[in-house]
């Protein structure tokens, strides 16, 4: 008796969590960056090829001399790759710079930059940018992922002071 009453009771909570997880929206569900979080990263992965491939690559391999601006003035496209730069940021810029662009970031900061980078607010709800960057930093390697990770602890501690 007492063995059916756990299993009914464990069944139970497994049911609970499944109805739970079935019923929701995984990328609503996700608002920071995790790349173990597999349906965020399932579902940043198909967001990338569709808002960000075109510039930044299909292998986020981003475009060819990148640290070299263009006749417009303007740097092309980075890699999102362990090659580029991208995880050198913490996680709330690599946010602002996704859903505001690389010029209103900058223009907000003080900064004149005529980025190349448009703003997604407009286009991404702010979880859909988190899967994203979620499914960018999961490409990384385990050693430049905690790196970042330290960056944006950094950053955080930055804002709060």
């Amino acid at each position: 008796m007492k063995r059916t009453l756990v299993l009914g009771l464990v069944a139970a909570a497994f049911l609970g969590v499944f109805v739970n997880v079935w019923n929701s929206d995984p990328v609503s569900a996700e608002t920071s960056l995790d790349p173990s979080f597999a349906l965020s990263v399932s579902q940043g992965a198909d967001l990338y090829q569709q808002y960000c491939a075109a510039c930044h690559g299909a292998n986020l391999e981003g475009q060819g001399d990148w640290r070299t601006p263009g006749d417009d003035g303007r740097l092309p496209a980075p890699p999102h790759d362990e090659t580029g730069h991208t995880w050198h940021h913490g996680d709330e810029l690599l946010f602002a710079y996704t859903k505001l662009g690389g010029k209103e970031l900058m223009a907000a900061r003080g900064m004149d930059f005529d980025s190349g980078m448009p703003g997604f607010a407009d286009a991404l709800s702010d979880a859909e940018i988190w899967a994203i960057l979620n499914y960018i930093k999961s490409t990384w390697p385990e050693r430049v992922q905690d790196i970042q990770a330290q960056r944006s602890e950094a950053e955080k501690t930055n804002e709060d002071s």
